[in-house]
């Protein structure tokens, strides 16, 4: 049976793979840039069961009347897949304030404002998927990355909040961890601040990194049968890896976690009092 996706950031990268290969078998998609110059050649392929949205999801209203309007058009609202985001790469002390307030504004807010307006109507009929893209950058953070990951720490908290309050109505919520993948994130989408030279030693440690490694460098291509099964799971997971290289790497910070948790706990137990 058809499903209606809404998703957001659609005119490249994982965006556009995914609602073309849900368009390729027949579900109907409203699918979201803030210039749908991108969405043209879906729109002339797949006609009336894609529906292109100019929309900026920074603005409330904006993310209301479009989730609506894709509603209306389609008739039920099964899955949102919060995918617009972009990269700001920079260490804490370089970070200017207009940047940090703008990733915040798309990547945790756009987040928040299209589930708003999503989840009166999943709930009234009794059921919907809620996907948010974060990053293995969202359970651990890297020099550089550090107001980016930021925000995907807020949107996983976000999203485990929602998952427990949703859950009685029927509704999922998936937060999906992809490692680095060879999309234009960490080009032509990605936004530098000013560099301070003390910090380009740190900075150039990131890529020392296993998971910033080239050779684990994910194919866009190949998320897509993971995304179909995701989406069509009867009891979809909270947590979903993309990438060979992201278990990996939260194996070992978490594993570092606990032991440094377990050396302190006498030091926490003091302080109970």
């Amino acid at each position: 049976m058809a499903k209606t996706i809404f998703i957001t950031g659609a005119s490249r990268g994982f965006g556009k793979i995914w609602a073309e290969a849900f368009l390729k078998r027949g579900d109907n998609v409203a699918a979201t840039s803030r210039n749908v110059a991108g969405l043209q050649d879906l729109a002339a392929t797949y006609g009336a069961t894609f529906l292109p949205l100019a929309l900026d999801i920074t603005d409330r209203v904006q993310c209301v009347a479009a989730v609506q309007q894709a509603h209306v058009q389609f008739g039920s609202l099964d899955v949102v897949i919060n995918n617009a985001g972009y990269g700001l790469f920079g260490a804490v002390e370089e970070l200017e304030e207009h940047q940090v307030r703008d990733i915040i504004d798309a990547n945790l807010l756009g987040t928040l404002w299209v589930t708003q307006a999503a989840l009166p109507l999943m709930r009234a009929q009794g059921s919907g998927h809620v996907i948010q893209l974060s990053s293995v950058l969202g359970i651990t953070s890297a020099p550089a990355s550090g107001i980016y990951s930021a925000t995907k720490f807020a949107v996983e908290g976000l999203s485990e909040a929602l998952y427990h309050e949703v859950k009685a109505f029927g509704i999922h919520v998936t937060v999906v961890e992809p490692n680095v993948f060879k999309t234009d994130f960490g080009g032509a989408s990605a936004v530098h601040s000013p560099t301070i030279a003390a910090y380009d030693q740190a900075k150039a440690s990131l890529y020392a990194l296993p998971a910033f490694q080239p050779e684990n460098y994910g194919e866009p291509a190949a998320t897509v049968p993971a995304i179909l099964e995701l989406v069509d799971a009867e009891n979809p997971p909270l947590h979903l890896f993309m990438g060979r290289a992201a278990y990996p790497w939260a194996q070992q910070v978490y594993g570092e976690r606990l032991a440094e948790w377990a050396e302190w706990q006498p030091v926490a137990e003091q302080a109970h009092g």
